[in-house]
């Protein structure tokens, strides 16, 4: 099995306001896809779709091997999920919370259950309803990581935790990713957390992934051109232009993706120059992302 997640031709809609269109999806296995897109994008939609908790209006998910949601439960067997929101019994202990867990995973590892538990200080008779949102969000990882899992599917799990706490999570998923050779499907507004554990990038904007490409092409094809003399017209380009300024008279700003050294021939073709060409940082290529998608978009429907 190439590939842990593929998704074709999805659609899912909620009233009018916003809607899941023709999304096409891959996630390689042993891969760590980082899922991206601003708060409303539809990530978390997404995953819903394809853990079989909503039902799509058309297109296919397969996960695992499994037809979603035919055979979801064959596939949430595979799977460890960590939701957005807190989803803990309010009047359980931390070990009762293990234990109660542990019961529905054939694969549960109680020995690392407990080596996790004391890595994140978490005391064995604290009631979950007692817990810090830091101290929650370690509980919910850890019993995803002592699950054994084949593919990890985390929904924004270090939002809101403070930076110390935020790493010490990375740190023990990563150790778990090279140690198992898992899968993870991570989601998250949070770009420059994605660089540092990602090797592959998704990006969602309104109901669309609007790019899909491994970390380094991410962070290597995006660039920032000073154009001079630069030509009146877009068309033709080598490359996907994002975005265009002019913030002297003779100079223009080009962000671009797709980059490629040789392109610069394209400019003296058309009497151009390239004075300067800039790399942007993950936060930087992703914001231009989606201003390019965006105009892009509103262009198209006018």
């Amino acid at each position: 099995m190439s590939d842990a997640i593929k998704i074709r031709n999805l659609a899912w809609r909620a009233g009018r306001d916003f809607a899941i269109r023709d999304l096409a999806m891959t996630v390689p296995t042993g891969a760590i896809y980082g899922f991206l897109g601003p708060n409303g994008s539809g990530k978390t939609t997404t995953i819903r779709l394809m853990l079989g908790m909503q039902q799509a209006s058309d297109g296919s998910i397969e996960v695992l091997g499994h037809s979603v949601p035919r055979q979801a439960h064959k596939a949430l067997a595979r799977i460890g999920y960590v939701p957005e929101r807190l989803h803990l019994y309010q009047g359980l202990t931390v070990e009762e919370s293990v234990r109660y867990h542990r019961a529905f995973f054939p694969t549960f590892d109680a020995t690392e259950a407990e080596r996790l538990r004391k890595r994140f200080g978490l005391r064995e008779d604290a009631l979950v309803a007692k817990l810090s949102k830091g101290e929650a969000g370690k509980l919910m990882m850890l019993l995803a990581l002592s699950q054994r899992a084949e593919l990890l599917v985390l929904d924004e799990p270090t939002d809101g935790l403070d930076p110390v706490i935020r790493r010490e999570v990375l740190s023990a998923l990563v150790e778990y990713v090279d140690g198992a050779k898992a899968t993870v499907f991570i989601s998250s507004h949070l770009v420059h957390e994605q660089e540092r554990i990602c090797d592959w990038i998704g990006v969602m904007d309104g109901g669309r992934l609007i790019a899909e490409l491994p970390m380094q092409e991410f962070r290597s094809g995006i660039k920032r051109l000073r154009v001079h003399k630069a030509p009146v017209s877009r068309d033709a380009t080598p490359f996907a232009l994002l975005s265009r300024e002019t913030p002297t008279q003779h100079l223009e700003e080009w962000v671009v993706r797709g980059w490629q050294p040789e392109m610069q021939e394209w400019f003296a073709r058309v009497g151009a120059e390239v004075r300067d060409v800039q790399d942007l940082d993950l936060e930087e290529s992703f914001v231009e992302l989606l201003r390019g998608s965006r105009v892009a978009t509103t262009t198209e429907t006018r």
